[in-house]
């Protein structure tokens, strides 16, 4: 074995000398001096305006083939996505368990028209009895956790209550987004993950730039394969 790790690490050797060689210069065979760590203190500070932030996270987001709607309150949210519902015959509703989404009024909004909304996890009978749930809905509707305007993207974590089945397996997605949750850049999601330690760390965080795509076969891009295929932003206020 000890013959065999000599043979590896001289093969090791030989490959790298060769790049250096084709480079012009010598191997690099001490570790670098890193001055710093993490993002420069220019891109920290970094920030936009909550007007730009919006109109940037609009641009970004539709650029993805998503679709963005601002709206004043969370009643106005219901309305619209009721209207959505009755435009694409759309029967079968699953939200996450949050206290601002039941003050959509989805459900008064769309009994009258035989549409059914259910909540996730409502009854306690945990993931093996939801996901049919999520796999058979027409629409998901979720509460984003944050959002970054330089990305595009919205960032949802999962919870018992918040199941991530419910904004990957519906046809078509609603993120409900209260406008002070909106960032300007992507790092001000994720610190809060890292300064809550692993053991708070919740099982999906989903970072999430439009509907789904894939050109995995043969570069023929398909919309929808592995989430929804339209993914609306509400952003609220």
């Amino acid at each position: 074995m000890r013959e065999l790790e000599a043979q590896s690490k001289l093969r090791q050797q030989t490959f790298l000398d060769g790049i250096a060689a084709k480079l012009g210069r010598p191997r690099q065979l001490e570790r670098p001096h890193q001055p710093r760590r993490g993002a420069p203190a220019f891109w920290r500070e970094f920030q936009w305006s909550p007007e730009e932030r919006a109109a940037r996270l609009r641009e970004h987001f539709e650029a993805a083939g998503g679709k963005l709607a601002e709206l004043p309150d969370l009643e106005a949210a219901g309305r619209f996505i009721a209207e959505q519902a009755r435009e694409m015959t759309a029967r079968r509703i699953l939200r996450q368990d949050e206290a601002e989404l039941a003050q959509l009024g989805l459900e008064s909004a769309l009994r009258p028209e035989g549409g059914e909304v259910r909540v996730w996890n409502e009854d306690g009978g945990g993931r093996e009895r939801w996901l049919p749930e999520a796999a058979e809905a027409d629409f998901g509707v979720v509460l984003a956790d944050g959002a970054a305007a330089y990305t595009g993207t919205v960032c949802v974590r999962s919870a018992p209550d918040k199941g991530r089945s419910v904004s990957l397996l519906p046809t078509a997605l609603f993120v409900v987004l209260p406008r002070e949750r909106l960032a300007t850049r992507l790092g001000e999601l994720l610190l809060p993950l890292d300064e809550a330690g692993r053991e708070a760390m919740p099982a999906g965080v989903h970072f999430i730039s439009g509907p789904s795509r894939s050109a995995d076969i043969e570069n023929d891009l398909t919309i929808g394969v592995h989430g929804p295929g339209i993914v609306t932003i509400l952003l609220i206020g």
